[in-house]
C-alpha cells in the first residue's frame, strides 16, 4: 500500500471549515440553540393558523421561514454527516453525529406540523395562494408535498414517527456504519480495512483476487449474524411504516420519493432482466474466453484483461483527465469541476475508519457540496471520479432553486454523474489507437455499464424478494444468502463461477440499509444517459444549453418536462432498449476485436 500511496502522489482531504470551524466551535452550538429557538417561534407562530396566512395572501411568508430552518438545519447536519463519514470509528466524532441528530430531531418536531397542516388544507385554497406571484415560486416544492398527502397520518402518529427514528432506523443505519469501518481483512498477514480488500478483486494477478475474495467472505462470514439482524430490523421497520402509510408495494415509497411511476420502474426492471442473456451472459461468456477459462471465477469478475496496461494513476493525472474531458464538452462545467480541486471539496485517500465507496453530498445551497472517494489509482477510480463530480456539478448547478428545490429526485439524480463519466470515457477512447488498449478501455467500459445497470438491477430484484419475505417472518442468514444466489446466478449467467464465500457478499451494499431501492436509479440514470449522450452526438446544437437547464432545474420541474426538449420520454417502453442497444454495440464491437491483441 506504501508503494501504491507514493505513486498516487498528494491527494487532497476535504476542508470543511466552509461549514464550521471545528465539532466544538462555538458556531455549531449557537446555531443549534437557534435552530431551537426559531423553530419553537415558527411553530407558535403558524400552526393552526396556515388557513388564515393562505386566505389572506400571506402564506408565503411561511414557506420562507421554513425554508430557512431547512437550510440551518441542513448545514449542521451536513457537517456532522461529513465528519461521521470521514471516520467512523472515532468516538468524538461520533458521539457528535449522534448528538446533532438528537437535537436536530428535537428541533424538526417543532416543524413537523407544517407540510402536515398544508396538506389538510383544500386544493381551491392553494390554488388560489398560489395567484401571487411571490408564492408562485413555491409550487413545485407544494406540489410535491401534496403528493404525500394520500400516505399522510395524522399529527401524533407522525411525530412518533419522527421522534422514535433517531433510536429505530437511524440507530440501525449507525450500528451498519460503524461495524463496516471496523471489519479488518487478514491477507498474506496483512490486516486491511474494506476498500484495499475490495481493491485486490479488480488485481491483475489471479491469485491477489482469489485471496482477497477470501478474506472478504471470510469476515463477512464471522459478522454474518449482525447483519442478519439489521436487515431483518430495517425491512420490518419500513414494512410498519408502509403499511401505516397505506403503500401496496414494497418499493412504492422510493417511487413515490422519486417522483417516478411504479409501471415505469417496472418497464425497466423487466428490459434489464430480458436482457441479461445478452448483456451480462454474453459479455462474461467472451471474457472467459480471453482468459483461456471455460467460466471465470466470481473474484475474477472485475479483473482486468490478462495484457491489458496496468498502472497507477496519479492523482493529478486523474484531475487533468476529467477536468480535460469536463471542458470539451463545456468550459463551465470544468470551471465547476474545478473547485472542488481549488477550494478544498474533496476527500480522496483511503483511511481507517473512513466511509467506503464513493459520494457527492449537496450539504445546503448556502454552502457548496462535498466529494467522498476511496482513491487507489485505478482506472475505474478515474471514472468514480467523472461520477462524483458529475454530482457535484448538478448540484451546485441546482442550488439557486433553494434549500426546497434543489433536491433532485432520483430519477435524474444519476444523469449528471454518469453523463461526465461518459465524457470521460468517450474523451479517453477518442485519444486511443493502439487495438490492445482500445480493447482494454471498451472493455471497462462495458464492465461499468454491466455493474451499473445488470448489477443494480439484480441489486434491486434483491431487495425485493428480502422485503417481500420479510413480510412473512424472519429471514435466516442461509435464507439471505440463497436469495443473493438466486439472484447473481441469474444475472451473471453460466460464465461465472459462483464459489464458496460469495454467499455472503450481500452484507456490505450500504443502499440496503440506508436507502431501500434506491439501487435502480443507477440503471436509470445509465440508460437514460446513453439515450441523452446519442442525442448529443447527432444533434449537438443547442444540446448544452439544454443540458445545463436540466441540471438546473433541480427538483423543480418533473422528469418527463425536464426530458421533453431531447424527444426522450422514460415512460415509453421502447426507451430502456435505447440505453439497453447501447451496451449491445459495444460488447458487439468487443467480439470483432477478438482476434487483436487481447
Amino acid at each position: 500500500m506504501s508503494t501504491v500511496s507514493a505513486a498516487l502522489g498528494s491527494l487532497p482531504e476535504w476542508n470543511l471549515a466552509d461549514l464550521y470551524p471545528g465539532l466544538d466551535s462555538p458556531e455549531v452550538a449557537a446555531d443549534l440553540a437557534r435552530a431551537e429557538t426559531e423553530a419553537r417561534a415558527f411553530e407558535a407562530a403558524y400552526k393552526g393558523k396556515l388557513g388564515e396566512f393562505a386566505a389572506s395572501g400571506r402564506l408565503v411568508e411561511a414557506v420562507k421561514a421554513y425554508e430557512a430552518l431547512d437550510d440551518l438545519t441542513g448545514r449542521v447536519a451536513s457537517y456532522a454527516s461529513l465528519v461521521y463519514a470521514g471516520d467512523t470509528t472515532s468516538p468524538k466524532g461520533s458521539k457528535f453525529y449522534g448528538d446533532v441528530q438528537e437535537k436536530l430531531t428535537t428541533v424538526w418536531s417543532h416543524l413537523l406540523f407544517f407540510t402536515l397542516e398544508l396538506n389538510r388544507l383544500d386544493d381551491a385554497v392553494i390554488d388560489q395562494a398560489l395567484v401571487e406571484s411571490e408564492l408562485a415560486r413555491y409550487r413545485p416544492f407544494l406540489d410535491d408535498v401534496r403528493k404525500e398527502r394520500p400516505h399522510q397520518l395524522e399529527d401524533s402518529v407522525e411525530q412518533l414517527f419522527h421522534e422514535k427514528s433517531v433510536t429505530g432506523r437511524g440507530a440501525w443505519n449507525r450500528l451498519f456504519d460503524e461495524t463496516m469501518a471496523g471489519l479488518r481483512f487478514e491477507v498474506d498477514g496483512e490486516t486491511l480495512t474494506l476498500e484495499p480488500t475490495l481493491n485486490m478483486l479488480s488485481d491483475p494477478d489471479p491469485a491477489a483476487r482469489e485471496k482477497g475474495a477470501h478474506a472478504l467472505a471470510k469476515t463477512f462470514k464471522a459478522n454474518v449474524r449482525t447483519f442478519t439482524l439489521i436487515t431483518n430490523v430495517l425491512a420490518k421497520d419500513k414494512e410498519i411504516s408502509d403499511r401505516w402509510r397505506g403503500f401496496e408495494d414494497v418499493a412504492d415509497s422510493r417511487h413515490l420519493a422519486n417522483r417516478v411511476e411504479r409501471e415505469v420502474v417496472d418497464a425497466l426492471v423487466s428490459a434489464v432482466r430480458e436482457a441479461y442473456p445478452r448483456l451480462s451472459h454474453r459479455y462474461y461468456k467472451l471474457k472467459a474466453k480471453w482468459f483461456g477459462m471455460d467460466a471465470l471465477n466470481h473474484w475474477d469478475r472485475n479483473a482486468p484483461l490478462p495484457t491489458a496496461p496496468t498502472r497507477t494513476i496519479p492523482w493529478d493525472e486523474a484531475r487533468d483527465t476529467v477536468l480535460g474531458a469536463y471542458g470539451g464538452f463545456a468550459p463551465e462545467m470544468a470551471e465547476i469541476a474545478g473547485r472542488f480541486f481549488e477550494r478544498g471539496w474533496i476527500d480522496a485517500p483511503t483511511r481507517p475508519g473512513k466511509a467506503p465507496g464513493a459520494f457527492a453530498h449537496p450539504t445546503v445551497p448556502s454552502a457548496h457540496p462535498y466529494v467522498l472517494l476511496n482513491y487507489l489509482g485505478r482506472p475505474r477510480d478515474v471514472m468514480t471520479l467523472a461520477h462524483e463530480l458529475g454530482h457535484g456539478v448538478h448540484q451546485v448547478l441546482a442550488a439557486p432553486n433553494g434549500p426546497l428545490m434543489a433536491p433532485t429526485p432520483l430519477t435524474l439524480a444519476e444523469t449528471a454523474s454518469v453523463f461526465g463519466e461518459m465524457l470521460t470515457f468517450r474523451a479517453l477512447l477518442a485519444k486511443t489507437t493502439e487495438p490492445a488498449q482500445r480493447k482494454a478501455m471498451l472493455a471497462s467500459k462495458v464492465e461499468d455499464m454491466l455493474n451499473t445497470v445488470v448489477r443494480q438491477i439484480a441489486f434491486y430484484t434483491f431487495e425485493r424478494k428480502v422485503h417481500e419475505e420479510r413480510r412473512s417472518g424472519e429471514l435466516t442468514s442461509e435464507r439471505l444468502n440463497a436469495i443473493w444466489l438466486d439472484v447473481q446466478t441469474e444475472s451473471l449467467g453460466p460464465s461465472i463461477r459462483i464459489g464458496e464465500g460469495y454467499e455472503v457478499f450481500w452484507t456490505y451494499i450500504p443502499h440496503f440499509i440506508h436507502s431501500p431501492f434506491y439501487v435502480y436509479a443507477y440503471a436509470f440514470g445509465d440508460c437514460l444517459v446513453n439515450s441523452l449522450y446519442a442525442v448529443y452526438e447527432n444533434a449537438s446544437e443547442g444540446f448544452v444549453e439544454r443540458y445545463f437547464a436540466l441540471l438546473s432545474a433541480g427538483g423543480a420541474k418533473p422528469y418527463p418536462e425536464l426530458l421533453a426538449p431531447f424527444g426522450l420520454d422514460a415512460r415509453d417502453p421502447a426507451f430502456w432498449q435505447t440505453g439497453l442497444g447501447l451496451i449491445e454495440r459495444m460488447i458487439a464491437e468487443l467480439e470483432a476485436l477478438e482476434d487483436t491483441a487481447a
